[in-house]
Formats: C-alpha cells, sequence, structure tokens
C-alpha cells in the first residue's frame, strides 16, 4: 500500500512520516463491491478495515445502526476485545479499504499510543449503539 492516502486519513493524522511508511508496509489495499458484507455478527474477528472510498451500513439483525464513509473504521472491537463481531458491515457503494491484520494493529497500537486512545474511545462509543433501549 502507498503512504500517500494515510496523510489524508484523521485516523492516521498524528503518525509521523515513519510510522505511516511502516503502517503501509503492513496494510492491504482492497476494493470491494456493493453488497459484499465485510463483517458477519458472531463470527471471529480477524482484520481492521479502514474506508479510504465509499460508504457501507452497520447493522444488528434488522436493526441500521450506523452509516460509515471514507475515514470511518470498523472491525476494532472484535479484535481488540477478543470477541465475536458485534455486527453487520455491508459495502453500500463500490469500497477502497485499507485492510490490517490483528498482529499489525496491536504493533501499531504499541507504536502510538496516542492512536490506541482514539481507537479505544470509538469502542466505547460504540458500544452504545449495542446497548438495549428502554
Amino acid at each position: 500500500m502507498d503512504e500517500a492516502p494515510l496523510r489524508q486519513m484523521e485516523l492516521f493524522a498524528e503518525l509521523s512520516r515513519k510510522q505511516r511508511r511502516l503502517l503501509a508496509m503492513r496494510a492491504d489495499e482492497i476494493d470491494v463491491e456493493p453488497g459484499r458484507v465485510l463483517c458477519c455478527e458472531g463470527e471471529h474477528a480477524h482484520e481492521f478495515f479502514v474506508i479510504e472510498t465509499g460508504t457501507a451500513r452497520v447493522m444488528r439483525g434488522e436493526q441500521y445502526l450506523d452509516e460509515l464513509g471514507a475515514g470511518d473504521f470498523f472491525g476494532e472491537m472484535g479484535l481488540l476485545e477478543d470477541a465475536p463481531r458485534n455486527a453487520d458491515v455491508i459495502a453500500e457503494t463500490p469500497l477502497t479499504l485499507m485492510v490490517l491484520s490483528k498482529a499489525a494493529l496491536k504493533e501499531l497500537e504499541r507504536e502510538s499510543p496516542r492512536l490506541a486512545r482514539k481507537i479505544s474511545r470509538s469502542v466505547e462509543q460504540r458500544r452504545h449503539w449495542l446497548e438495549p433501549v428502554g
């Protein structure tokens, strides 16, 4: 993966150039067609995704939770908590995604505590999506 797009992603904005280059070496970039299910609720988590272009919807059962777009990420909860995926993520439009393995994500978090805090805050916010209402 090329390092240049990482400079434009808010999640990675605070990484040094060296850290972005290392991240780019560890990451894969994939293109996905609309309708593809990227994460399935209940399945074991193996990857972390960052959307470069396009949109995806987040569903839990029949309940719509959110729409994700360029710069948004998903898959972190299952990886960091070693838990099954808690929602489906489905491509709404053609997507270009950056994909990191669990090992690469953990290594990146060790190298950048600030990035680790951003991802942890996201986990906390997303837990609220999943709490039963009422």
